[in-house]
């Protein structure tokens, strides 16, 4: 059927259909909250740094039940845990720049400063290995030897991940493939990074510093 306008039944006059916007001109990457891969980093943050507070809430509640603490064994040894917050806190300026350089989309600054996050995790994971060695207790004789290697195997965890994932946006940054939403995810890595440093600050004073207290 046909209206007297000449459109039909089911039809709409063209100026009713609404304007057409030309978005192929729009950037296909945005940082921070503009970023998909922003929220899903949060997330992921704050899942894990809920882990991490569940952990360290079960030290203290196992400490609280223990007629000494801790259990069956001397405190960590200071040296190697301590020598790794010094490193993980100097990883924080050149992470800082690997951001600032993404998000100024310089690729060469970007992978450079990549690398060298990339050197300094790799330091420390060596000096992770050396600190297991030095807990004065294994993972199964009691649950202060259990609480204390999942703490530490927990951060490290989280360590291996993201010099893993350091190590491929390396790689892509000086070979490819590569577009702008690796700026991207430079920039993200380097928050997760952030958060890395900062999770540890807390598990090194209870691993370390608590027992002596």
């Amino acid at each position: 059927m046909t209206t007297p306008s000449g459109h039909g039944a089911g039809d709409a006059p063209a100026n009713d259909r609404g304007a057409v916007i030309d978005v192929s001109g729009l950037p296909t990457f945005g940082f921070s909250h503009r970023s998909l891969m922003w929220w899903g980093t949060l997330g992921l943050m704050l899942i894990e740094g809920t882990v991490f507070a569940i952990g360290v809430m079960t030290y203290f509640y196992l400490r609280a039940l223990a007629p000494a603490w801790p259990i069956s064994a001397a405190p960590p040894a200071l040296l190697w845990g301590t020598a790794n917050t010094v490193i993980l806190l100097l990883s924080l300026w050149p992470n800082h720049l690997a951001k600032r350089a993404a998000e100024r989309l310089d690729r060469k600054r970007a992978a450079l400063w990549v690398w060298v996050c990339l050197l300094l995790a790799a330091v420390f994971l060596v000096l992770r290995a050396l600190e297991f060695t030095t807990l004065n207790i294994l993972w199964n004789e009691n649950a202060y030897g259990a609480v204390v290697w999942f703490l530490l195997g927990l951060h490290t965890t989280h360590l291996i991940t993201d010099t893993v994932d350091t190590a491929v946006l390396g790689v892509l940054l000086l070979t490819g493939p590569f577009d702008g939403r690796r700026h991207v995810d430079v920039s993200e890595n380097a928050m997760y990074w952030y958060f890395v440093v900062f999770s540890w600050i807390p598990i090194y004073a209870v691993i370390y510093l608590a027992p002596r207290f």
